[in-house]
């Protein structure tokens, strides 16, 4: 039995058309959750979004001419310029991403964070609105490199009284005993347990942080970012790697509310580090 297409149903407002593409990897496999940014002659998104299990979409748009970029973790990015006609389904067909080379990876041995070029920050929202940002000032860090890299390790301490959000006093509150109380709790540690490589050049560490006297296993979602020489010639590897904490795990459980039931503090931390390692020593 021949079935009608369920496009055929759609409905598209005044000056509107559909666009549509299906996104293939190399042996013909659908890539879901791609990404997929519309954007016009003046370089404004119109549209964006993810692909399906099946590797399409399909998104209604004012007519038009526009740039499309595709893009998919792994995959060398592919970009189109498309023109959409009114009350039209604009298919692009079947568009084959090829796979990205992976950025070389640093070499086995002992390497460590080298904190000038290192940045460990936090957010956590305030009154329900806005976000507090806030870093740590000093930390120390070692990587030692294994091969396979899955068999890696980490190790990083932090300085809890180098907390700093750019204002003395809430600093001053943070290290008391109602958040970090560092005079008990003088350092914020992490062990990594295990990487595991999630495709291209993401990566997920696992491992054991310790905070306010309280042990939990916690997971970096990282990206690394390839490896190249410094001003002196120096060889150094980078990575970005966020998670996002939650208070209560930590029994820092402080909290105040304002008239309207609205906390002061918010519940979920969440942590970035943007991360330079060099060979030690």
């Amino acid at each position: 039995m021949q079935r009608t297409s369920p496009l055929a149903a759609v409905q598209t407002p005044k000056n509107a058309g559909v666009l549509s593409c299906r996104m293939l990897d190399p042996v013909k496999e659908p890539v879901s959750q791609a990404e997929f940014v519309v954007s016009d002659a003046m370089g404004r998104k119109v549209v964006s979004g993810g692909t399906d299990p099946f590797g399409a979409f399909v998104t209604t748009m004012p007519a038009g001419r526009y740039q499309l970029a595709l893009s998919a973790e792994g995959y060398i990015p592919h970009r189109a310029t498309v023109t959409v006609e009114e009350n039209v389904l604009t298919s692009l067909g079947e568009v084959t991403l090829q796979v990205a080379r992976l950025p070389k990876l640093p070499k086995p041995g002992d390497w460590e964070i080298e904190p000038t070029h290192s940045s460990i920050a936090f957010t956590v929202r305030h009154i329900g609105l806005a976000r507090i940002h806030g870093r740590f000032n000093s930390f120390a860090g070692v990587v030692r490199i294994a091969d396979p890299v899955e068999r890696s390790a980490m190790h990083v301490v932090i300085d809890a009284a180098s907390v700093d959000t750019n204002f003395r006093m809430r600093d001053d509150y943070v290290r008391s005993a109602e958040f970090l109380d560092v005079e008990r709790f003088p350092t914020l540690e992490f062990y990594s347990e295990r990487f595991v490589h999630k495709g291209g050049s993401r990566w997920a560490v696992t491992g054991a942080l310790s905070l306010h006297g309280v042990t939990r296993t916690v997971t970096l979602d990282a990206e690394y970012l390839g490896i190249g020489n410094g001003l002196q010639g120096e060889v150094r590897a980078a990575c970005l790697a966020r998670t996002e904490l939650h208070r209560d795990d930590f029994t820092v459980s402080w909290q105040k509310m304002l008239a309207r039931g609205i906390a002061v503090v918010g519940q979920t931390i969440g942590v970035e580090l943007d991360v330079q390692i060099v060979p030690k020593g």
